[in-house]
């Protein structure tokens, strides 16, 4: 058998420098998951997504280098900008591992931008051992914490433990450990990030994405965890629905990547951003 033809993309960013980096494999029906792991692994990126089907309505599954992972925001607007290309733009449905995901792509001047619309979200509270092994990894307190924004576990596809820091020196200068990082993910089955908030005010937060896979430690750019993010502020009333907020992130890692989150009274957040081939 052939090898599937790898694209590559750079979502939420109009410069393929910029964004976080997405495979995309068409046509993946055929592969086992041990090959579709294998071409992650290969491609080195946070997360490869393999699509299955034809036409509107598509199946897609999304492996990091290390394992299969339950959602992808990123990879999902990346592979519907890749099919806008061929499919025309308007609505997309995608069946992931978390139920189907409603995606629409448009193009405005000449740029195409995909918005996806998350599962139910949902928060609960994070136990305080569990805090303070977040806080310990990057090197911070209690102390450090936004007062106005509480710390809780949030979910719009994936599980995210997400807190809000105070103090920007604090925010931009942390450094963790990726294996301990990695080490506490898996042992209280967080599949994707550790969400690290900033409130810039005015509807605009900063965020860093803790993701040790591969030969990343921080992600660039993570839809599900902003859409995680709008259900946060959501539950927490720290926006009055409906709301957009923006969401800065990979300035720390080289890589800067712009987010839009719409918040609505009830239901699914959604999330858009643009894409660009990588070349």
């Amino acid at each position: 058998m052939s090898e599937p033809v790898v694209q590559r993309w750079a979502a939420f960013s109009g410069d393929p420098a910029g964004g976080n980096p997405a495979g995309v494999v068409l046509g993946a029906d055929a592969l086992e998951d041990a090959r579709m792991q294998r071409i992650a692994a290969e491609v080195g990126y946070a997360e490869t997504a393999f699509v299955s089907g034809m036409g509107r309505r598509r199946g897609i599954r999304y492996f990091s280098p290390i394992a299969e992972v339950p959602f992808c925001g990123h990879a999902t607007v990346a592979t519907a900008v890749a099919l806008a290309d061929t499919e025309g733009d308007g609505v997309f449905a995608f069946e992931t591992p978390v139920g189907e995901i409603a995606i629409t792509t448009r193009v405005d001047g000449s740029v195409r931008t995909a918005s996806f619309t998350s599962v139910e979200p949902s928060v609960e509270p994070i136990g305080d051992d569990a805090l303070d092994a977040v806080l310990a990894l990057i090197g911070a307190d209690r102390a450090d914490l936004d007062a106005a924004h509480r710390s809780l576990l949030v979910f719009a596809g994936n599980r995210h433990p997400l807190i809000v820091l105070a103090d920007p020196g604090v925010f931009d200068t942390f450094t963790f450990d990726p294996a301990a990082a990695r080490a506490l993910m898996d042992a209280e089955g967080w599949p994707a990030t550790i969400i690290v908030l900033r409130d810039l005010g005015e509807g605009r937060w900063e965020a860093r994405n803790i993701f040790p896979v591969g030969t990343l430690i921080e992600d660039p750019a993570t839809g599900a965890a902003a859409a995680a993010t709008g259900a946060y502020l959501r539950a927490t009333g720290a926006v009055d629905p409906p709301a957009r907020v923006v969401i800065e992130q990979g300035r720390h890692v080289g890589r800067p990547s712009l987010l839009a989150v719409d918040v609505p009274v009830r239901g699914g957040i959604t999330v858009s951003g643009t894409a660009v081939p990588i070349r």
